[in-house]
């Protein structure tokens, strides 16, 4: 992957999410008038929406519309006054960007997008685009997909307990690998937990590694999607065109795709 870097800021390092403002702003210079973009989800996506807002209000992008990946990035992006699409109307005009955060990105680029709960959405609008350009600072950079946290599998709720066990049964015997289903305190009861619910309606079903996943990504991701009752899974293969890294010392990286 080839990659290009910014002068650093005068004021020494910078908190994490002034490095997710950085990479987000950088990201937003991609973006052109009359574009319909893809609009992510999570604390750094959210600066692209902020970022794109002051733009429109001064009348640098005009014609922008975003298609949005969750209902809360519908609600941000209303508020700072983009202009929203469905997925179905942008069909005709075309995504030609997508701007997105994420969990990990591995040395192919790959991603671990998700944990927040919006995989599915995220990889439909971000997989219909003509680029997709992530934006993270350099904790989110993995020798391995899987090493710093779950990969999320979104399940359908109907015998979701038998999906969890069939999800169990293709990593079973390898050290090291748990899955759970995705809980989050009741409404009543502190110590009630009740399911995480997606903006779909859906489950969500967290897969730990001990290290990190090995062996071949492509072929796990047929396996898991050939389960019955998954319905999507947070890992991105080959999706993202250009991966933007701020570093701690304030400098960013741009890293392209390997053609």
């Amino acid at each position: 992957m080839g990659s290009a870097a910014a002068s650093p800021p005068p004021s020494g390092k910078l908190t994490q999410d002034e490095l997710k403002r950085v990479a987000a702003h950088r990201a937003v210079e991609f973006v052109e008038p009359g574009m319909t973009l893809g609009l992510g989800t999570g604390s750094t996506a959210a600066h692209a929406l902020d970022r794109l807002g002051d733009l429109l209000r001064a009348g640098a992008l005009p014609g922008v519309a975003g298609v949005p990946t969750s209902l809360k990035t519908e609600a941000h992006a209303s508020a700072v006054g983009i202009p929203l699409l469905p997925l179905d109307a942008a069909s005709g005009a075309r995504i030609a960007l997508s701007i997105d955060g994420a969990d990990e990105v591995d040395p192919d680029l790959n991603l671990v997008k998700g944990r927040g709960g919006s995989l599915l959405r995220e990889k439909m609008i971000e997989g219909a685009g003509d680029r997709f350009v992530v934006i993270v600072d350099e904790s989110k950079l993995v020798p391995r997909l899987g090493c710093t946290g779950a990969i999320p599998v979104e399940v359908i709720p109907f015998g979701a307990p038998h999906t969890l066990g069939l999800i169990r049964n293709l990593f079973d015997g390898l050290p090291g690998f748990h899955a759970r289903l995705r809980t989050v305190p009741a409404a009543k009861g502190e110590d009630l937990e009740q399911p995480f619910v997606t903006d779909n309606g859906n489950y969500i079903v967290e897969m730990f590694f001990e290290d990190g996943i090995r062996g071949d990504l492509r072929d796990i991701s047929d396996r898991l999607l050939r389960i019955t009752g998954v319905v999507e899974h947070g890992m991105f293969l080959g999706m993202a065109t250009t991966v933007i890294v701020a570093n701690k010392d304030g400098t960013v990286a741009v890293m392209g795709r390997r053609k």
